[in-house]
């Protein structure tokens, strides 16, 4: 028998690794003879870092950079060496998490570290990218990012303006000369699963502005704002992508990452299933365990778990959910094609009982167990 497992981490608990070798446990427990391939699982979200760099053999780089509010923060991102990739999550750099609550304003929290950690990644060599972009702390449509990265921005004195996105109105010429010219040589595929455009009533201030610190004023002057860079940047670059699907996301870093780097915006699982090359992986397989912290009605609608089941249905296999918690409406799952799914909770205990590392491995290695021997019985 051949069995892919590909399970995203449970939040708080296990990593995608280590709930994956509870699983493999499991299976050996019934049958030393199964073929067993694990594969690790991320949406482009918190976590891809270290599940990519810990099951691809990447390693795990933490550099110093300027933070959301101009202070130094260790920001960790991950280089798997074989295909020159860096994986970055924005909010290692410029997350809301990293803003103290009597700081959060979108008027001057910037991406400037997510620039710097790009360009320390390019020294090291690396020429393509995945970059996740939830999180974010900013408003400034990647101005900061794209200032580290050596683009220059000038207000109508001909001065270089500021950080945040309180200098999205003042910028009147852009210029790209000094850039880094390895940037031309980059890939950047952009983990994005919301479609907002730059600016307006669905755009990076009036939906994402209030929760990052915004007032009613300031998401008003934060969206003119975007509204005056997008026109300054179809003047001096040529590129009016304001409205393509996710270039509000991350306060307009993604119009940030289209417009100046040429940027694809793509799910964050598309992306991470074509990198592992899960699609190869999975031919031939009997069975494809999958499964995340909480499976729900959420998941059903595209997250991980579903884009591992829709591959491996394409290829004939059996697809098997394992989660920490399973909901009533988690049901929808099987229509999307996982084919049975399993709680690993199988005892009275406590939410901070269920998420130690060592009863959720515990957990997940006998639940897993017992499916197989039903497996094997029938």
């Amino acid at each position: 028998m051949k069995v892919v497992i590909s399970i995203d981490s449970l939040k708080s608990s296990l990593s995608s690794m280590e709930a994956a070798n509870a699983i493999k446990e499991g299976i050996l427990k019934v049958d030393r003879d199964t073929e067993i391939t694990i594969m690790p699982l991320a949406d482009g979200g918190e976590g891809t870092v270290d599940a990519l760099v810990e099951g691809m053999n990447g390693e795990a780089i933490v550099t110093s950079v300027i933070g959301p509010v101009v202070d130094k923060v260790d920001a960790k991102y991950g280089v798997l060496k074989e295909t020159n990739t860096a994986i970055i999550e924005m909010a290692q750099a410029a997350g809301f998490a990293l803003v103290p609550n009597n700081l959060k304003n979108p008027l001057y929290t910037t991406t400037y570290g997510v620039g710097e950690m790009i360009k320390e990644a390019i020294e090291r060599g690396c020429r393509n990218f995945i970059v996740g972009i939830g999180g974010s702390a900013t408003n400034d449509a990647g101005v900061g990012m794209l200032q580290a990265l050596g683009f220059e921005f000038y207000d109508e004195a001909g001065e270089l303006v500021g950080f945040g996105g309180q200098v999205l109105n003042k910028i009147k010429s852009i210029k790209t000369e000094n850039r880094l010219k390895e940037l031309d040589e980059c890939n950047f595929k952009i983990a994005c699963d919301v479609n907002n455009p730059l600016f307006g009533e669905n755009g990076a201030a009036y939906i994402y502005g209030p929760q990052k610190g915004a007032t009613q004023d300031i998401v008003k002057e934060l969206d003119a704002g975007l509204r005056a860079f997008a026109e300054v940047v179809k003047k001096e670059l040529g590129k009016d992508v304001a409205e393509v699907p996710g270039a509000g996301a991350a306060g307009g870093l993604g119009f940030g990452f289209i417009g100046f780097l040429n940027a694809r915006l793509e799910s964050g699982i598309k992306i991470i299933l074509d990198e592992i090359n899960l699609e190869e992986v999975v031919k031939g397989a009997d069975i494809v365990i999958t499964g995340e912290g909480r499976l729900d009605n959420q998941t059903a609608m595209g997250k991980a778990p579903i884009g591992v089941a829709k591959i491996a249905k394409k290829h004939g296999a059996k697809v098997i959910a394992i989660a920490g918690c399973t909901t009533d409406d988690a049901v929808k799952c099987n229509e999307e094609g996982i084919d049975a799914y399993f709680s690993i909770v199988n005892a009275a205990m406590s939410l901070e009982e269920a998420i130690k590392k060592e009863n959720a491995s515990k957990n997940m290695t006998a639940t897993t167990e017992q499916i197989f021997r039903l497996i094997k019985a029938i």
